[in-house]
């Protein structure tokens, strides 16, 4: 048995079998042209990528470096400049030779920011608590801040070590610690980047820092 659609009376195609077919032809096309585009041929020569690993490209280099006697010359400049920073390091900047003598005080005291706890997590200090150091350990010695490249300075701290007895921590801003340190026979300490000078507000050298009951009293002395 053949079954047929039957046609419109009028012998020909509607209007939706014509948006069909249309539907169905461009969608053809667009099918055919997406199969013949996969493949666009080969253009030119083509190569593998080959790319060094990075770890044999460094040991290459200095493989090369070694035998040309740079690696060694650099070697031989990073300990010169190590040595060089740990017998005279950077100057603390911002701190000149005293000029007019000032003296001020210092309150030692800070406020907790945040919950103080030991190794299981007890709490000891709670945030917003007050203390004062003072109370707890005392500056034994006058801390004694000054530039060791300025020979009057240097002279100058010699005389306030011996009117203190000797109670005194030498700390430099400037200058060799180690020559000093050997030409004194006493241990002499550097202010590492200024952090020392910055925290007592020291902006002149000689400065001593001693202990004024809970407070610490700074003097910015004159270089006799």
């Amino acid at each position: 048995m053949k079954f047929e659609l039957p046609l419109p009376r009028t012998g020909c195609i509607s209007a939706p079998a014509r948006v069909t077919r249309r539907l169905l032809a461009v969608a053809a096309m667009i099918l055919s042209t997406a199969t013949h585009a996969v493949d666009l041929g080969t253009i030119g020569p083509t190569y593998g990528i080959a790319e060094p690993h990075l770890l044999e490209f460094i040991q290459q280099r200095l493989r090369d470096k070694e035998r040309s006697g740079e690696l060694q010359r650099l070697i031989d400049e990073a300990r010169s400049r190590g040595v060089a920073a740990v017998r005279q390091p950077a100057p603390v900047e911002g701190v000149r030779s005293t000029e007019t003598a000032r003296s001020w005080t210092i309150d030692p005291t800070f406020t907790l920011d945040r919950n103080i706890v030991d190794a299981q997590g007890r709490l000891l200090f709670p945030a917003g608590t007050r203390k004062n150091p003072l109370e707890v350990v005392s500056l034994s010695k006058r801390l004694l801040f000054f530039d060791a490249r300025d020979g009057r300075q240097v002279a100058r701290a010699r005389e306030l070590i011996a009117r203190y007895d000797g109670k005194v921590k030498p700390i430099l801003t400037g200058g060799s610690y180690l020559a000093l340190m050997k030409a004194w026979r006493v241990p002499v300490y550097y202010d590492q980047q200024g952090t020392l000078t910055r925290r007592f507000g020291i902006r002149q050298v000689p400065a001593l820092v001693s202990q004024e009951g809970m407070r610490l009293r700074v003097d910015e002395v004159l270089v006799q």
